[in-house]
This record gives structure tokens, C-alpha cells and sequence, in this order.
């Protein structure tokens, strides 16, 4: 079988590239990393748009399947390639962190409107958030403290991919100085150092 490819955006400012491409660095597993130039609609272009029908990037080509929409992917990673755990094992733990996931790329649009990865990733800053992000803002950090009240290192004990998406989403706040407590903070900045996360981090990024 051929090596798996992963599809991503050119630049690499995708938070939900950014989590499958960890999900493969913490399996193990070789792929290949083919980049799309999303600005110029190379993913609408005939080659692309054959392969995958919803034309978005994540894409994991693993084979003759294909697949889309980044926790699709890590879900299937982790079925496919049982070795290395990307979410806990425990049911209502796993179930707790599917909810998370989907709660991160559903409920806080707006601070990824306002505080886009170009913070995370390029050092962009952006002035006050709105109100409307002032509530999600708000949302956020009860949750992560919540989650994280009795100081653990991770979401479930262990680390789990989870804790990616997790700290990207504080991170978006946080590397624009807003105000989040010290140990979210800290918490962030432990996931960042991840080696899977800082291959990531390391990829080249032209200048925008």
C-alpha cells in the first residue's frame, strides 16, 4: 500500500491540518504531506476536487480512501492504527473528548474570526475583541479551568490529541497578550512543546 497522504493548506495555518498532522506524528506513521494553495482555489481544481468531494483540507488519502474533516480523520487514525492512543480509553472519557473536539470547532467561531492562526503561527496581532467574543472568551476559560481545576497536566490524565486542539484555542488568546490565567497558560505552553507540535510549528511558512 502506498505511504498515507495528508493534504493541507500551503501556508500551514490550518488549526485542523495542524491536529491530524500531530495524530500522525504520534501514531508513528510515514505519510506523505502534499500542500494545496488555497488562496488560488487549487483545491476546487478538477485533480483535488475528484479526490476528495467536500474540496477541504485536512484530506488523508490512506489507499483507495479517502477521507475528510480533521476529527473524522483522528477517529479513524485511531481505530486503523490501534497502537498508539490518541484518545482515552476509558468510554465516557472518549465520549467527553469527541464532545470537546466537536465543541472547539463549533461553539467559538468567532474567536477564531478574531483571533485567527496567523497569532499562533505568524505573530499577527488583533485589537479588542467583541462583544459577542467577549462572551465566547468567557465560555472558554470556565470550561478549560474546569476541566483542569485539580492542576492536571493533561485532559484525561494522559495526553490525548485533544489537548492539541485545546491548547490552540488558548493559544489563539493567548499569543495575543489577552488576558488568560496563568495556568491555561502553562497548560498551553506544555502542549506546544510536544515534539509532534513542534514539528508543526518548525514547518516553513512564507511571509504574509
Amino acid at each position: 500500500m502506498k505511504p498515507l497522504q495528508l493534504y493541507t493548506d500551503n501556508l500551514f495555518l490550518s488549526p485542523y491540518a495542524m491536529s491530524v498532522f500531530v495524530a500522525l506524528h504520534e501514531k508513528g506513521l510515514d505519510f506523505d504531506l502534499l500542500e494545496l494553495d488555497l488562496e488560488a482555489g487549487e483545491q476546487h481544481r478538477a485533480g483535488f476536487a475528484g479526490l476528495s468531494r467536500t474540496q477541504r483540507v485536512p484530506t488523508l488519502v490512506h489507499g483507495d480512501f479517502v477521507l475528510a474533516e480533521s476529527s473524522a480523520i483522528t477517529e479513524y487514525l485511531e481505530e486503523a492504527f490501534a497502537q498508539v492512543p490518541l484518545y482515552p480509553r476509558e468510554l465516557q472519557a472518549r465520549a467527553t473528548a469527541r464532545q470537546i473536539q466537536a465543541w472547539l470547532r463549533s461553539d467559538l467561531l468567532v474567536i477564531g474570526q478574531e483571533r485567527s492562526t496567523l497569532v499562533v503561527f505568524c505573530g499577527q496581532h488583533y485589537g479588542p475583541l467583541s462583544a459577542r467574543a467577549q462572551v465566547a472568551f468567557s465560555k472558554l476559560l470556565e470550561a478549560a479551568q474546569a476541566w483542569l481545576a485539580d492542576g492536571r497536566e493533561y485532559l484525561f490524565g494522559e495526553w490525548s490529541i485533544v489537548d492539541v486542539d485545546l491548547a490552540l484555542m488558548l493559544n489563539r488568546l493567548i499569543l495575543n497578550g489577552d488576558p488568560v490565567p496563568a495556568a491555561l497558560q502553562a497548560y498551553a505552553q506544555r502542549q506546544w512543546r510536544r515534539p509532534s507540535v513542534v514539528k508543526w510549528l518548525e514547518l516553513p511558512r512564507a511571509a504574509l
